[in-house]
């Protein structure tokens, strides 16, 4: 590593704020570069985390081979010895075999004395020696691949500069700064024969100092670090303001203004905050108009500030320095000559009192050209927060528009564990497969998606077992146990994104070969882990729904109906139909299952057979059709349309899919049933394009996408939208092939309203209106969890009482199942309070608790399950900033899969009315 000279170099070590430099990398030629640059107080907060020559090799495990012991004795590389199982590979056994004197690739490369950096399998496997057998030996067995050895390294766009070098030097006399970036460069630079690049950068506003550094990687070289280098951003005066992330309504916080000069000499400066309608600010500085403020000092200006608009609000403050006579002390004051005036632009977020709630309406309007009309009414409930209400009404050429303006926040929920991962991964391979079956793929649109197909594989091998199956929360979660559900979905889905971006085999073949070892002499396969949705659990049979789901996954990889897995998989399939169809009900979900299974098997007369039971349980409606659960639990019900639970969204849209996966291609009989399946499954959509969670969003969006394709077609004609309210409001947005994937939305000003949309023209367009709004939270029936809140100490003596506390939590399940999918607890902070990290991440040493996270001002703590035996928890906050007239906070568990399971409790500062002098 070291004889790999990465050189990086700013081509000024100092910089005004927004001025120009350029960053210089040197290294092996045709090298591919990460560059990077943070604010080095990113840095200290745990310098030891940053990557060093040093660092880099104490990342490689010792490298000294020892042999494989009795009962799992760990050997070179820390991998445990497996059990000599029969693996299918390919439609062939494997039986591992005894090979004596067989050196692995890590052997022979330490014979030399070289030491490896490779995420490759370098090491022969382990076999586990049988009791009362023989000695142990080395054991190992060998698969070939047909593309042998590949590179993980991929060609990238190389970035190259088009600005000139010879900046103009002009003397700054006022500075407006307003972006202040903590990650300032993360790029990635291709080299190409001279070895070198540079790029043209524009300085942030941050007065600080940038650290940079680069890592290299050549195919001759290997891998390269730079050493780090500093950009120091200044300006001998300048100004920063000091505020809350966020406040509520009616909370009162001081904003901060602090003047350093680091002249040589005193300059008087008078310090104002631009007035605006959006909040009243009140100085705390005895109408003084100008300060003094002498060399290497600094002075601070505070205002109490009081929001009244919601929202995002800014704050304008500018320094301005005074030519003036007057002294400082005993020295005369000076003018500055090079920058005398800062102003300095940061923003606030205002929220609202209560619970924020979301309701959307959508819609699919097909128009002729004598047009089609519909009206929306536009309500608020009686117990709205005033002021809270807002609307968007969006239009989009394409039924997929919103999902492709939204691939990574489909979902308004965290995403921290391997399944949640899966939505910010899947959906974009059926975009990109839409997209190029349409011809509308943009380059724009491939890259954007390619770049979140590539993260997120990363990101999912980080919950994958060492036996090749995944899981929620990865090998060190204490279960130790793959999914087989999880598994079957990552496999299908590595294997579908192999057509856009490098996914390595080994990943494939060893979620194949796990997945093929569950599986029974009945061809069915056995359950590991638990349901991803608990909620499809009653009635159904786990078996014969576990088959179902990872036949699908097989065969949508694609393997062939012959492939000896799946072939086992359908006569497993098909002797559960044939006895069950026969003797007994089956549970729509898992009949819907089985129609899909079929319709890709090439199985059209199961299929049809299934299509036309599945008929007779359709809840029908005027132009829409869709599927529930038997005792499946009530809509909830909304001021525009019911929301139907994850697993309704779930099993209509894999019937969707059965009904428009048949050969040659679809009927116009089954696409008019399709259309209406549609129209349901649309409405159902939040307002990115996702649905409630993520199963329901990646097979809805898959079956959306295949829909889309089915019936795409290009018109000449173009189509115009109106929307007009009963006053003065009205907007018209025009659609046609150029625009059909831009989303055009507007801002609707009147709530409550009755609006009227006209379409004229010919063709299709999507549809939608968002309104959220808030509410004060209040008890309504029974709550599914049991939720209890509180804030300690009580006693409020001494100044620390004032400045921290726990939050103590006790939770358990109280709804109608044994347990609860995975629930996840968010914990909304009290404005200015920010939490103790260290208390939170102890957190996940309790059993029952899976991970915490820590989210802007958010604390997310998740749970694989809860019953109805109580938990309880608690974590330490701290005081960040001033804040009084504090209002209480909110506290919501909620099942990630069923989301209208949910309970809500606030919590408060210990002792408000003390607390507000202590916060003063």
């Amino acid at each position: 590593m070291e004889e790999y000279q990465v050189n990086l170099s700013f081509s000024s070590v100092q910089g005004l704020p927004a001025s120009d430099n350029h960053l210089k990398v040197k290294a092996t030629p045709f090298s591919l570069c990460a560059l990077r640059a943070v604010d080095q107080s990113v840095l200290l907060m745990k310098p030891e985390a940053e990557l060093s020559p040093q660092s880099v090799y104490k990342l490689l495990p010792e490298k000294s081979v020892v042999g494989t012991g009795y009962r799992g004795t760990p050997n070179a590389n820390g991998e445990k010895c497996i059990h000599a199982k029969d693996i299918i590979l390919n439609e062939m056994v494997y039986t591992p075999k005894q090979l004596l004197h067989n050196d692995d690739v890590y052997r022979i490369f330490e014979s030399i004395g070289l030491n490896i950096f490779t995420n490759s399998k370098i090491h022969k496997t382990h076999f586990c020696q049988p009791p009362h057998r023989f000695t142990p030996v080395a054991m190992a067995y060998e698969v070939a691949t047909p593309d042998g050895f590949r590179s993980g390294l991929r060609s990238l766009p190389r970035l190259t500069s088009s600005m000139p070098t010879d900046f103009p030097t002009t003397q700054v006399k006022e500075t407006v700064r307003k972006y202040f970036p903590e990650t300032w460069i993360w790029d990635l630079v291709d080299l190409d024969l001279s070895g070198q690049s540079e790029l043209p950068l524009k300085i942030p506003d941050t007065i600080t100092e940038w650290k940079a550094s680069a890592l290299c990687l050549s195919g001759t070289t290997g891998l390269g670090l730079s050493p780090t280098v500093s950009l120091q951003v200044f300006q001998p005066f300048f100004l920063e303001l000091t505020l809350p992330y966020s406040v509520v309504r009616g909370e009162i916080f001081t904003l901060k203004a602090t003047v350093s000069n680091y002249l040589s000499h005193c300059i008087q400066v008078r310090v104002q905050l631009e007035v605006s309608s959006a909040f009243l600010a009140v100085s705390e500085e005895n109408n003084e108009k100008s300060h003094c403020v002498c060399g290497d000092r600094q002075k601070t200006v505070s205002w109490s500030v009081i929001p009244k608009s919601l929202g995002k609000v800014n704050f304008t403050a500018t320094a301005d320095a005074l030519q003036s006579q007057e002294t400082c002390g005993n020295e005369v004051t000076e003018f500055p000559t090079l920058v005398h005036k800062d102003t300095v632009i940061k923003s606030l977020i205002v929220e609202p009192e209560g619970i924020e709630k979301e309701e959307t309406y959508n819609t699919l309007l097909c128009a002729s050209d004598t047009g089609v009309s519909e009206k929306l009414s536009l309500r608020v409930p009686l117990n709205v927060v005033e002021g809270s209400a807002r609307a968007t009404y969006s239009v989009l050429g394409d039924i997929l528009g919103s999902a492709m303006h939204n691939l990574q926040n489909l979902l308004r929920m965290p995403y921290g564990c391997g399944e949640q991962n899966m939505v910010l991964f899947v959906p974009n391979i059926y975009v990109l497969n839409y997209l190029n079956e349409t011809q509308q793929l943009t380059e724009k649109i491939k890259s954007k998606a390619i770049s979140y197909l590539v993260s997120g594989y990363q990101r999912q091998l980080n919950y994958k077992h060492r036996d090749g199956s995944y899981s929620t929360f990865g090998e060190y979660d204490g279960t130790r146990q793959g999914n087989t559900w999880l598994t079957a979905f990552v496999l299908k889905s590595f294997a579908q994104a192999q057509s856009y971006i490098f996914v390595e085999k080994s990943h494939i073949t060893d979620a194949l070969t796990w997945l093929s070892q569950k599986q029974k002499e009945n061809g069915c396969f056995q359950l590991s882990g638990s349901l991803l949705n608990n909620a499809i659990k009653g009635g159904v049979d786990d078996e014969v729904t576990l088959s179902a789901y990872i036949t699908i996954a097989l065969l949508e990889m694609p393997l062939p109906a012959t492939h000896n897995v799946v072939r086992n998989a359908l006569f497993c399939l098909e002797t559960a139909w044939g006895s069950i169809s026969e003797t007994q009900g089956i549970h729509v979900y898992t009949k819907a299952l089985l129609a899909y299974a079929f319709a890709l098997a090439g199985q059209q007369a199961r299929r049809s057979e299934l299509l036309e039971s599945l008929g007779r349980e359709a809840v029908k409606e005027e132009d829409s059709m869709h599927w529930q659960r038997p005792g499946s639990p009530q809509e909830v019900k909304t001021l525009y349309q019911p929301r139907a639970p994850s697993a309704e969204v779930e099993m209509t849209s894999y019937v969707l899919l059965a009904y428009l996966t048949t050969q040659p291609t679809p009927s116009s009989e089954d696409l008019s049933v399709a259309s209406r399946i549609v129209k349901w499954i649309i409405k159902q959509q939040n307002p990115f394009g996702g649905f409630a969670s993520t199963q329901d969003t990646v097979v809805a969006l898959q079956a959306l996408s295949k829909y889309g394709a089915a019936t795409f077609t290009k018109s000449k004609k173009a189509v115009s939208v109106t929307v007009k309210s009963s006053n003065t409001f009205s907007e018209e947005f025009h659609i046609d092939d150029d625009n059909r994937l831009l989303l055009q939305e507007v801002m609707l000003p009147e709530i409550p309203e009755d609006y009227d949309t006209t379409v004229l023209g010919s063709g299709c367009v999507y549809l939608q209106t968002s309104l959220r709004y808030n509410i004060l939270p209040k008890k309504e029936g029974k709550d599914p969890f049991t939720l209890h809140v509180d804030s300690h100490p009580k006693n409020c003596d001494g100044v620390d009482a004032h400045r921290k506390f726990q939050i103590h939590i006790n939770i358990s399940y109280a709804g109608g199942r044994p347990n609860s999918n995975m629930v996840i607890v968010d914990v909304k902070m009290i404005s200015g309070f920010i939490p103790v990290k260290p208390s939170v991440k102890k957190l996940q040493e309790q059993p029952e608790i899976q991970r915490t996270e820590v989210s802007t001002n958010h604390v997310l703590i998740y749970f694989r399950k809860l019953t109805n035996q109580a938990l309880s928890f608690s974590f330490l906050v701290e005081q960040d900033m001033q804040v009084k007239n504090l209002k209480p906070a909110i506290v919501k568990a909620y099942d990630y899969y069923e989301t209208d399971e949910y309970t809500i409790e606030e919590y408060s500062v210990p002792c408000s009315a003390e607390s507000e002098q202590g916060n003063a």
